[in-house]
């Protein structure tokens, strides 16, 4: 969501287009080793600490964490960022607020409520610097919450539910002509190297009985 600030001429929209189709992957990958990278010191080794110190149960712990981790990040990300809103943006009020917060960190971006836009903003350029560095750090921690409730027990289970499941009868093909081409490629390689030890043996010549008797007579 641009809101206000949007191309207008053809060049602009088609450099915007080709910047996104070459941005949008590399944030993606970004994000996505950011938040690999957070989630092990902020929801494995914890989960982990508590699992083997005080010998509570993993997925107990688990589920506990990954409810005080979304508490923790929907009061930095959304409540509290709403209430300042609500008092540096003359025409919002607290839902208004709260909306663009959770319009914004969710990537849905509609763009109707754009903060900093008021004539008489103060600092209007580091105002708008920080709103950057807020969404950023929101979309992190909104992916490092979804990827904690993602790694519970309880919602794999649930995954499971939604795979393709494979058929039996042909796993069980495939196994048998993978069986079929193993023992057929073992056989013929025995029959190659018997006829390779053939091959490398030396020829031993028979003595014919005439010359056996003429060798008696002598």
């Amino acid at each position: 969501g641009y809101g206000h600030t949007v191309p207008l001429s053809d060049g602009g929209k088609a450099f915007c287009i080709i910047y996104s189709v070459i941005g949008i992957p590399f944030t993606l990958l970004f994000l996505t080793a950011v938040v690999q990278r957070i989630i092990v010191y902020v929801t494995r080794r914890p989960v982990l600490y508590f699992h083997i110190r005080w010998g509570f149960s993993k997925q107990v712990v688990a589920i506990i964490h990954a409810i005080v981790l979304g508490f923790i990040t929907v009061s930095l990300f959304f409540l509290i960022p709403a209430a300042i809103f609500s008092v540096l943006e003359d025409n919002w009020n607290f839902l208004e607020s709260f909306y663009f917060c959770f319009i914004s960190l969710s990537t849905i971006g509609l763009g109707d409520y754009v903060p900093g836009e008021g004539y008489n903003q103060k600092f209007r350029e580091l105002y708008k610097i920080g709103i950057t560095c807020y969404l950023l750090l929101g979309l992190i921690a909104m992916l490092v919450v979804l990827e904690t409730f993602c790694e519970l027990h309880e919602l794999k289970k649930f995954r499971k539910l939604f795979y393709v499941k494979k058929d039996k009868e042909e796993d069980q093909v495939h196994i048998m002509e993978h069986d079929q081409l193993s023992f057929s490629s073992i056989s013929d390689q025995a029959a190659s190297m018997k006829d390779d030890q053939k091959a490398n043996e030396p020829f031993v010549t028979s003595q014919s009985p005439t010359s056996n008797d003429s060798s008696l007579n002598n």
